[in-house]
């Protein structure tokens, strides 16, 4: 059987979603896929087991949340606490995908908890890095030299388009280079509402939906339709007193309509909405603030939806080294 841990220096730099993505290409493949998530810590977050129960689903997983997610508690002892809680997961795999943390906190993991959970498991490592420009100031492989033979690469994350090129040329231990997407940091519809403190005013049956592109307000009702029709899967910010606007916003492709400022939908508003399967989410926030909460946003997405993993499993083909991967973990393609 076959382990693989997967790690990362950053808060968000896209463990879940490799670990999504990789889990679900293994399991076409007809490999049994497990996952353990061991936390050197004294109590759980819900972060923890929300993402946990999106492996869960998405790997068909019969395994309890508490067994592939449990608190191991405290470095003491640590390799023997790991290996037991691991066992309970690893019956009958041909492979466990590890999703681990390499930080520095009190009273949290370390960087040393995370080299000694992947030896203790005997696992081969990947690291995923969220972009940045000091990617170049660093060699990788000198980065992450603690992990040794047993660092089969770094999957660089949220790549822009313009810096692809750069990326893909560092070589060395790059495994795979995942560009920035719409898709892949897309804001659902409930997502969008807590985001900017608003709340769905009518039918919310659709908040599950992706949110993929953001526009404001146009200057002008003439402008609108057209203005509004350069995007699809948007979410339209519009000011309270603009009635006029975010009615031609509904005649496009939208999926929800954020109301922004002090003000409720004109009921010609909400009855168009509803009509056409829309969300409105009314907020208090003004139109600048709620641009400013999607922007911070976007760069910490997480990835949790179900409807994100055709897009990723299409990019990765593309920009992951599948071929290395079964090389380094020894499994049959």
């Amino acid at each position: 059987m076959a382990a693989l841990y997967i790690t990362s220096s950053q808060a968000g730099a896209g463990k879940t979603l490799l670990c999504a993505g990789l889990g679900r290409h293994l399991k076409g493949k007809g490999k049994k896929v497990g996952f353990f998530k061991p936390l050197v810590a004294a109590i759980k977050s819900k972060e923890a087991d929300s993402d946990t129960a999106f492996i869960k689903r998405v790997l068909s997983l019969k395994e309890p949340v508490d067994d592939l997610c449990p608190v191991i508690g405290g470095e003491v002892k640590l390799a023997g606490k790991v290996k037991q809680a691991y066992a309970r997961v690893a019956k009958d795999k041909d492979i466990v995908i590890i999703e681990g943390v390499w930080r520095q906190r009190p009273g949290g993991e370390s960087v040393e908890s995370s080299y000694e959970v992947a030896k203790a498991l005997e696992a081969k490592v990947i690291v995923v890095e969220g972009y940045s420009p000091d990617l170049f100031q660093t060699k990788l492989a000198d980065k992450y030299q603690g992990f040794g033979e047993d660092l089969l690469g770094v999957v660089i994350n949220k790549v822009p388009m313009s810096r692809m090129e750069a990326v893909r040329e560092l070589g060395g231990v790059v495994l795979g280079v995942i560009p920035e997407d719409r898709t892949l940091l897309g804001l659902t519809v409930a997502e969008l509402a807590e985001l900017v403190e608003g709340k769905v005013v009518n039918d919310a049956g659709k908040s599950v939906e992706l949110v993929e592109n953001y526009m404001l307000g146009a200057l002008s009702v003439d402008s609108g339709l057209d203005y509004f029709g350069r995007k699809d899967n948007k979410a339209v910010v519009v000011k309270g007193e603009r009635p006029d606007m975010q009615l031609a916003a509904l005649e496009t492709s939208t999926k929800c309509l954020v109301i922004s400022g002090d003000g409720s939908p004109i009921y010609d508003v909400l009855h168009s909405a509803e009509g056409k399967g829309i969300p409105v989410i009314v907020t208090d926030e003004d139109t600048a603030s709620v641009m400013d909460s999607v922007e911070q946003a976007l760069g910490m997405t997480k990835f949790n939806q179900e409807k994100k993993l055709p897009r990723l499993a299409e990019i990765m083909k593309q920009r992951f080294d599948f071929k290395a991967l079964y090389k380094g973990l020894g499994l049959a393609a």
